[in-house]
């Protein structure tokens, strides 16, 4: 009887890397379900540019098995370049050539036919927006227009799956949206997005799941929301009319935290219906009226500084070889 062919586009057990006697990857597992968007985060030093160089085949690993769009990649590593895609933290577009000579000649590397590689290329600028810059120079590019050639050029294969680093760093807020809406397309099509990123709002906006790496060891993993159920922290701001009612409020509730002069006090909560509807209900019994309610929840950023001790800021944007 054979065995179901796997639906993970990669599949990690027990993946191991050091350099002399620093441990960077100490045995980690995990899985990328086809055409979804799984999200690599962790603090400086934490493995995740090791982790994607050993992946897309730039180093090898000390131990540890890897799959990656069905192949062994220990040995078949051709067949694994061959289905993959990488967009870099630092942008492989040659400014000295314009947006249609950069895709030419990916066509030219990726060994397609004169004719497949320009009918390409016309699908891949026409796709991005670049066809009215496409004889310029790349030099002359924006930062959000280079970034879209980076991953056009990154799709001229139509690989199964791509490894994002870093995609939206130094972009403005519609670029980075432009770029999300980009990737969103991609996953619509059956591609699967491996992501590296620093912007946690991007991650908690386009990760279908989330792995936490953390001194070479994966220290969670989940979706974004089961993660940040994972963290306390969250509250219920509730904000009244008048003074009278928001010293009522504070006799019932005890000594909840105050807000100034806003009439207002933040009361401990998983945000859960049933807990916001027991907190109304206090009030409504004594006929103290709520004029507004807003429900504040943990982010991801809480979860990284709870699960590392440290802040995204403190995060790995000076990463260059862990």
């Amino acid at each position: 009887m054979t065995s179901a062919p796997s639906t993970n586009a990669i599949e990690v057990v027990g993946l191991r890397k050091s350099f002399g006697p620093q441990t960077v990857l100490d045995g980690i597992d995990f899985e990328v379900p086809a055409g979804t968007v799984f999200s690599l985060l962790g603090p400086n030093g934490a493995g995740k540019t090791t982790t994607v160089q050993i992946l897309t085949t730039l180093i090898g690993a000390d131990a540890g098995q890897a799959r990656v769009a069905g192949h062994d990649l220990a040995r078949e590593p051709r067949a694994v370049r061959a289905a993959i895609g990488v967009t870099g933290q630092f942008s492989a577009v040659d400014k000295l050539l314009t947006g249609e000579e950069n895709l030419l000649l990916m066509a030219d590397l990726a060994h397609l036919g004169k004719r497949e590689g320009r009918a390409r290329t016309a699908e891949l600028l026409e796709r991005f927006d670049l066809v009215d810059a496409a004889r310029k120079a790349a030099t002359h590019y924006s930062g959000g227009m280079k970034r879209r050639l980076d991953l056009a050029m990154s799709l001229m294969g139509r690989p199964a799956i791509i490894f994002l680093d870093e995609p939206t760093t130094g972009l403005d807020p519609r670029s980075r949206r432009t770029m999300w809406q980009l990737v969103s397309e991609l996953v619509a099509e059956g591609t699967t997005i491996f992501l590296t990123t620093q912007m946690l709002d991007e991650a908690d906006h386009m990760a279908d799941r989330i792995a936490l790496l953390d001194g070479g060891r994966l220290v969670a993993e989940g979706t974004p929301d089961e993660l940040k159920k994972r963290v306390p922290g969250g509250y219920v701001t509730l904000t009244f009319a008048n003074q009278q009612s928001l010293d009522a409020a504070r006799g019932i509730l005890g000594d909840p935290r105050s807000n100034g002069d806003l009439l207002s006090v933040d009361v401990p909560s998983d945000g859960s219906v049933a807990s916001i509807k027991g907190l109304l209900d206090k009030f409504g019994d004594r006929s103290i009226d709520v004029d507004n309610l807003s429900i504040h929840s943990p982010d991801l950023d809480d979860v990284f500084f709870a699960l590392t001790g440290r802040g995204a800021d403190e995060a790995d944007a000076q990463e260059a070889t862990i």
